[in-house]
C-alpha cells in the first residue's frame, strides 16, 4: 500500500526546524561562487540529461561546487515508490524540488533533468526558493527529433500501448511560459548550449566571467 495514495502525505506536530551551523551565504564567500537551481526541463530525448551533464563538468573544471539530480538516478532510490500517474508525477517533482533546495542551502549549484511535464508542479519547486534561486531551462526540441534520439525504444513502445503515461504521446507535456532560458538542444550544438547555459549564470551574477 502506498501511504502517499491513501492517506496524503503524513504530518506530524513534533518537528522543529533548526538553522544551519554554517549558512549558505558562508559558504558562497568561501567557494567564490553563489548556489543556484538550475532547472532543465522537456521532452523525453531532448537533451535535458546530456546537456546537464555538459554544463556540470565545465563548472566543476572552473572551481564551481556542482552535483546533478538525473531522473532516472532518482527514480532509483529516493522515489523507487512512485510511478507515472499524475499524482507519483506531481510528487516526484516536489521531492526533488525539497531535496534541490536542500543543495542550494549547502551552497551548490544543482542541475536537474527532469522532464517535470506540468507547470504548476515545476512552480511548486519554484516557490519553494527565493528570486533569482532557481533558473528554468527549457531544452526544445521536436517530438521527431526525440524519437528519433530515443536508444531506449520508449516512444515506440508508448506508440504501440506497451508504456502509459508517457510524456508527448498519451501524456501532455506543458511548455514553460516565461524560461529563464530557452536552448533550441534539437538543433544547437552541444557545445553552443553549453555556453548559452553558462553566460546566462555569469549574467545573473551566480558564477564569475572567468575571462576576466
Amino acid at each position: 500500500m502506498n501511504i502517499l495514495k491513501e492517506e496524503g502525505l503524513p504530518k506530524s506536530d513534533n518537528i522543529v526546524w533548526h538553522q544551519a551551523s554554517v549558512n549558505r551565504e558562508s559558504r558562497s564567500i568561501e567557494r567564490g561562487h553563489k548556489s543556484v537551481i538550475i532547472w532543465f526541463t522537456g521532452l523525453s530525448g531532448s537533451g535535458k540529461s546530456t546537456l546537464a551533464n555538459a554544463v556540470n563538468i565545465a563548472l566543476f573544471n572552473s572551481g564551481i561546487s556542482t552535483y546533478v539530480l538525473d531522473g532516472d538516478n532518482i527514480r532509483h532510490g529516493l522515489c523507487k515508490d512512485l510511478g507515472f500517474s499524475d499524482f507519483d508525477r506531481e510528487e516526484n517533482i516536489r521531492r526533488i524540488g525539497e531535496v534541490s533546495k536542500l543543495f542550494l542551502d549547502a551552497g551548490i549549484v544543482v542541475l536537474t533533468a527532469f522532464v517535470s511535464p506540468f507547470r504548476a508542479d515545476r512552480e511548486k519547486a519554484r516557490d519553494l526558493v527565493g528570486k533569482g534561486d532557481f533558473i528554468e531551462i527549457y531544452c526544445a526540441a521536436d517530438l521527431k527529433v526525440c524519437e528519433k534520439r530515443d536508444t531506449k525504444g520508449l516512444y515506440a513502445k508508448a506508440r504501440k500501448g506497451e508504456i502509459k503515461d508517457f510524456t508527448g504521446i498519451s501524456s501532455p507535456y506543458e511548455e514553460p511560459e516565461f524560461p529563464e532560458l530557452i536552448v533550441n538542444t534539437g538543433s544547437e550544438t552541444l557545445q553552443d548550449s553549453v555556453q548559452l547555459v553558462i553566460n546566462k549564470l555569469i549574467d545573473m551574477d551566480i558564477i564569475k566571467d572567468q575571462k576576466n
